[in-house]
């Protein structure tokens, strides 16, 4: 494999600067995010077109450099056998479909507060109107109890960053370069591509479930992570069973 950056690659990589950049630059950075990160679609601050530019915001420095870190070293060598406009397609894929997932995961979270709140005897609309003026009834506080922080937090989630997308690419290098032998910052121990990203897939997978973060932020989005290493999987699974030539469009 070689290190020398690619044409899509190198273009992502643009683009995330600038927005990340730009949330400092234009004067009001919670306005910037306000437009471009992506709210839960019963939120009143979100937009369709959120869906696709979440995937180039960042929260913090660390964020995006560990990401764009990412990107140029695993992305390199995926775009080097897909070609320009696969991998294209195959980053922005596998983060929509991390999107997508985390979206359900939260509206599965909302849905579950509503239906308790229908049964209390609040109306729908009158949630929905409610919410709809980012306010909440205090009573709603009462009624959940121990749901309530999974209904707000629903409601009010933001997502941020390109790991979904990043997850999916990891997906690709572990299936194209099984044999390749890759390490952790805090675990300096050489361990093959096929089991090293199966593991990282296995600790979102826990943090998801059990809330306890590992290596990563308490914020993380595990969901949206094992979104896109799901749709990284089946990308691969069925353009390989598909594709006479495997992989690479030119």
């Amino acid at each position: 494999m070689r290190a020398q950056i690619t044409d899509a690659v190198k273009h992502l990589l643009i683009i995330n600067v600038i927005m990340f950049l730009g949330t400092y630059l234009v004067g009001n950075r919670e306005m910037f995010y306000e437009w471009f990160a992506l709210f839960f679609p019963k939120n009143p601050l979100f937009e369709p077109w959120q869906i696709i530019t979440h995937m180039f915001m960042h929260g913090d420095f660390m964020h995006i450099l560990f990401n764009m870190f990412a990107l140029w070293m695993f992305g390199t060598a995926v775009e080097q056998i897909f070609g320009t406009k696969k991998f294209l397609i195959f980053y922005l894929l596998s983060g929509l479909g991390a999107a997508v997932i985390q979206i359900a995961y939260l509206y599965f979270q909302y849905n579950t507060g509503l239906s308790a709140l229908i049964e209390a005897g609040i109306s729908q609309t009158e949630v929905a109107n409610i919410i709809a003026e980012g306010k909440y009834d205090q009573r709603w506080v009462t009624i959940l109890g121990d749901g309530w922080d999974n209904f707000r937090n629903a409601i009010n989630t933001t997502m941020v960053g390109a790991s979904g997308a990043i997850m999916g690419v990891l997906v690709a290098f572990g299936m194209l370069y099984p044999e390749s032998k890759l390490m952790l910052i805090f675990l300096p121990i050489p361990i093959k591509a096929k089991y090293f990203i199966p593991g990282i897939i296995l600790l979102d997978l826990f943090s998801a479930i059990t809330g306890q973060s590992i290596f990563s932020p308490s914020n993380t989005a595990y969901v949206a992570h094992l979104g896109g290493a799901l749709t990284g999987f089946l990308l691969m699974y069925f353009w390989k069973k598909n594709e006479r030539d495997k992989y690479r469009w030119n």
